[in-house]
């Protein structure tokens, strides 16, 4: 029997100086949102992370899932993506494991290499570092979350004896990867639990699970994530587009800018309406989404599918009517 498609929420908790809001009650009202979203039928809520960036983009996503855990008890939550490169490995999987512990085995741990040129040089690190980081990082990781105790000895991280202490709650822990680019690919077919990115990913799912395949390792119990870029129902589509055009604008603008200045062509900058059609953007009614959803399930081989849930800018609850129409007329459908 085929599993059910699994739905989820995507959250940056990002608040531009021209639509500031409290940040006080920016993360409260999220956090609510989130309970919400728990009582009407969600499956996961996905937390994404980026640094220095003007507009309060979430630095530190380990501190809001701890505090989601302790609000929820059954909606899974996970990091899409923790940018593994800027942390250290012994202090992610502690406070994984205490996250885990917290939400009673709930966390998923989705993690990247990251790409934003101004985050590497903030933090001081090569950015031609991150794969030879990601490695060793991965490595060490797996081996804390079995319970092993090690030293460890690599270019870029040295330990001495450690130890995971408290063990996460899941046993194995899940440990999701992402990425676009070929190296990511295979290092996620190779080390991971699941593949996580967003918009179209066919050509990397195929990948991962050819790639998987040919290590002999299983791609029945192997996960995908993704979604549509941006995908909110409504009953009334027009309104909501003048209501959001100007945030999503400026949210899909900075995407371009930064991946740009790493040659990476996956958002493109919004000249036109046409330019939200061709970035996956989407304000339709149900019945329209239940439709999209569909077809990009099939297309590129999800198992979750899940996507940004606030436009920058706009409160919380402007989103309430897409949260709940998604739980009593969309999600059904794939039930």
């Amino acid at each position: 029997m085929k599993a059910k498609l699994r739905f989820g929420l995507w959250y940056d908790f990002r608040n531009p100086p021209e639509w500031r809001q409290d940040p006080a009650r920016l993360y409260r009202s999220a956090v609510d949102q989130v309970v919400r979203a728990e009582a009407l039928g969600w499956d996961d809520v996905w937390l994404s992370e980026h640094h220095f960036i003007e507009d309060g983009y979430t630095p530190s996503m380990l501190p809001i899932a701890a505090a989601i855990a302790q609000r929820t008890s059954k909606i899974r939550i996970g990091t899409s993506v923790l940018l593994l490169p800027l942390h250290d490995p012994l202090r992610v999987a502690e406070d994984s494991a205490t996250v885990d512990i917290l939400s009673g085995g709930r966390f998923e741990l989705g993690v990247g290499a990251g790409y934003r040129l101004g985050e590497f040089a903030g933090f001081n690190i090569p950015h031609k570092s991150r794969d030879g980081r990601m490695e060793e990082q991965v490595t060490i990781l797996r081996r804390l979350f079995a319970g092993e105790r090690f030293s460890f000895e690599g270019k870029y991280y040295r330990y001495g004896e450690i130890a995971l202490r408290p063990l996460p709650v899941q046993q194995p822990m899940p440990l999701w990867l992402g990425g676009f680019l070929p190296r990511a690919i295979e290092r996620a077919a190779r080390l991971g639990d699941g593949f996580i990115a967003i918009g179209p990913m066919r050509a990397q799912v195929d990948a991962v699970l050819e790639r998987r395949a040919a290590l002999g390792l299983s791609t029945d119990t192997y996960e995908v994530a993704g979604g549509l870029f941006w995908l909110l129902v409504t009953r009334d589509p027009e309104r909501r587009w003048r209501e959001a055009r100007a945030h999503l604008k400026y949210q899909i603008d900075l995407y371009a800018r930064w991946f740009a200045e790493v040659g990476m062509q996956v958002a493109i900058p919004i000249r036109s309406d046409e330019d939200f059609v061709r970035m996956g953007v989407s304000i339709v009614h149900p019945e329209q989404a239940i439709e999209k959803i569909r077809e990009y399930v099939e297309q590129n081989r999800v198992t979750r599918f899940y996507g940004w849930t606030i436009p920058p800018g706009l409160p919380p609850e402007w989103s309430d009517e897409h949260i709940e129409l998604m739980a009593r007329e969309v999600m059904p459908a794939f039930r």
